[in-house]
């Protein structure tokens, strides 16, 4: 068997559906000599004429005719083994798309893309993933994850491609009816107020607690808390001012008429969000398709938080 050059496959096939020379080298777009030399090759493997000439044509031996059958399948699963492995159609896909994100990623991605997912990709499904750097590292590596959007500083080897999706900020969140609302806020306001600090796993938070420790600037933590999920519960029943990244800002506060929005008493320093994955899946089709569409749904020009 490792004697028998697999390319020649296709001549045969070609033969026997054609019965002739030139016909089947149209087929194929090569020339006639190379189909005779194939032809050749064939002959010389299986000791067998496999096609000879007769008034109607170009007719195949007993011999041929049991090859054919075998050699029309192994086209076949070639076909849809490796050349048909290359199409992804999202209509008609089951598969479950695996996200890294943190707690602000998912209230930031995941209504928009499971809208755009049950237009265009209505049975398949999304999990969201949060982890630490490493394990999102070994996941985009194996698979296990597609994809990791948001603030990612880790994912920066030679094996993470990235792309940016827009640049966030930071803004304040207070109750509405909190007495720093009746005027901008100030500096040593900021400094003196009690503070909901959010240390969650993201790494967005970080950008905000490293700025704040340059310019020494060291604002009471009354409370600390993993989560930004419970932030408008408890800034609602309080006077803690929390600093979060604005888009979260601005669906919490779409969400909570008791709590509002206030601009920060410094200019913060901003961060770009950015899709992360790794070069083995670089050209895969599912891949790229999700890629894709993370990429037309966040964007500086589709951003939907006001500047």
């Amino acid at each position: 068997m490792s004697e028998l050059d697999l390319n020649l496959i296709p001549y045969l096939v070609a033969m026997e559906e054609t019965r002739n020379v030139s016909r089947a080298a149209e087929r194929l777009g090569v020339s006639q000599p190379r189909v005779s030399t194939a032809l050749g090759r064939l002959r010389e493997y299986f000791g067998d004429q496999l096609f000879v000439r007769t008034s109607r044509g170009m007719e195949p031996t007993p011999r041929a005719l049991a090859l054919i059958p075998a050699a029309r399948e192994a086209l076949t699963r070639i076909k849809q083994g490796m050349l048909d492995a290359q199409d992804f159609d999202p209509a008609t896909t089951t598969h479950t798309f695996s996200i890294a994100l943190s707690d602000v990623g998912e209230i930031v991605f995941l209504p928009r893309l499971l809208q755009l997912f049950a237009e265009r990709a209505p049975h398949a499904n999304l999990r969201s993933v949060s982890l630490p750097p490493s394990q999102i590292e070994r996941g985009l590596e194996s698979g296990d994850v597609d994809l990791a959007v948001g603030y990612f500083p880790d994912l920066s080897g030679n094996n993470f491609f990235q792309q940016r999706l827009f640049t966030h900020r930071f803004i304040c969140l207070m109750r509405s009816d909190h007495p720093l609302t009746r005027a901008p806020l100030t500096l040593p306001q900021f400094v003196a107020s009690g503070h909901a600090v959010v240390r969650a796993e993201g790494r967005s938070q970080e950008v905000l607690e490293q700025f704040l420790e340059k310019k020494r600037i060291r604002r009471r933590a009354v409370l600390e808390t993993s989560h930004f999920m419970s932030l408008p519960f408890i800034l609602a029943r309080t006077d803690l001012i929390a600093t979060v990244p604005h888009a979260i800002g601005f669906a919490y506060v779409s969400e909570h008429a008791s709590i509002t929005l206030v601009e920060p008493p410094l200019e913060l320093p901003r961060f770009d969000l950015k899709q992360h994955w790794h070069r083995k899946f670089h050209n895969d089709p599912r891949a790229g398709w999700l890629r894709s569409i993370v990429a037309g749904l966040f964007n500086d020009a589709m951003d939907e938080w006001p500047k």
